[in-house]
Formats: C-alpha cells, sequence, structure tokens
C-alpha cells in the first residue's frame, strides 16, 4: 500500500490567498469551507451572520504545484437537499 505524503496547496478566493496542506485539491477546498462554515455557525450576532455570509467565496481555486483547479460553491441558509435543516451547506463543482 503507497502511503501518500500531504502536499503544499494555496486557496484563491479572489480576496485572499490561504496556504493549505492536504491529500488533493477537492478535500483541501472542503477543509477551508468547513472552516468558513464553523465561524458562521458559532456567531451569535446576526448581522455579523448576514455580513459573513455575503462575504462566503462563490469560487474557490485550489492551486498545486503542477495542477490548479477551481470549484464553485453554492452556498445555502438552511440545506434543501441531503442536509435537510443544517444550517449554511455547501455544494462544490467543479469548473
Amino acid at each position: 500500500m503507497t502511503r501518500f505524503s500531504k502536499r503544499q496547496f494555496v486557496i484563491d478566493t479572489g480576496k485572499e490567498e490561504v496556504p493549505i496542506e492536504g491529500y488533493e485539491h477537492k478535500s483541501v477546498a472542503t477543509k477551508y469551507l468547513m472552516k468558513r462554515r464553523r465561524s458562521l455557525l458559532v456567531t451569535k450576532d446576526k448581522e455579523k451572520v448576514n455580513r459573513l455570509f455575503d462575504e462566503l467565496p462563490r469560487e474557490v481555486t485550489v492551486k498545486g504545484q503542477q495542477l490548479d483547479k477551481t470549484f464553485k460553491v453554492n452556498w445555502e441558509r438552511v440545506g434543501t437537499t441531503e442536509f435537510e435543516g443544517a444550517r449554511f451547506v455547501f455544494t462544490l463543482e467543479a469548473v
């Protein structure tokens, strides 16, 4: 069994670039978006939640050493698909 080591990636949201480690492009993007989602869930101030939700990235580019992949992010305030009732769910779609 071959074991892959973590690689260096850079997440580009258009507003910021964040260095991050991971195994593949999609899992790195998911990890970053889950952190952004978590900050929304723990915020109690409604105005701040609305502002943070408006600032969420709608497109994320994950830059590796050899390959860049772009994902379109579809955010929902309340889930309507698999995680119905969950707040701030997102789906990733490769562009």
